[in-house]
């Protein structure tokens, strides 16, 4: 379950990281998965574009779609990719459940 204050902070994580090089990485189907290279363009209220290095070219990302794991995006440090949203754990997965609940 997707809550306001997770895209709400998302949405600062992505404002903080334009112009800064990332790794986007998803499905195309049928087993078949991509992961380009490019720079976190500019911020929406409802989602992000991404300019891609290859052919000069852009697209656009809902953050329910970073929410979801519909793509992940990692962020170039300088030095390393890490992830812009940690892995869900069963067990973080679980807390959040009993926290929305409360």
């Amino acid at each position: 379950m997707i809550c306001r204050n997770d895209i709400s902070t998302l949405k600062s994580d992505i404002n903080d990281k334009i112009g800064q090089k990332i790794m986007v990485k998803g499905s195309l189907g049928r087993s078949k998965e991509f992961a380009k290279e490019g720079t976190i363009e500019k911020a929406y209220s409802n989602l992000f574009i991404v300019k891609y290095e290859e052919n000069d070219r852009t697209a656009s990302y809902t953050y329910t779609d970073l929410l979801t794991r519909a793509v992940e995006v990692d962020v170039f440090n300088g030095e390393e990719y890490s992830p812009l949203l940690p892995p869900l754990t069963v067990e973080s997965k679980k807390r959040k459940m009993k926290e929305q609940l409360v």
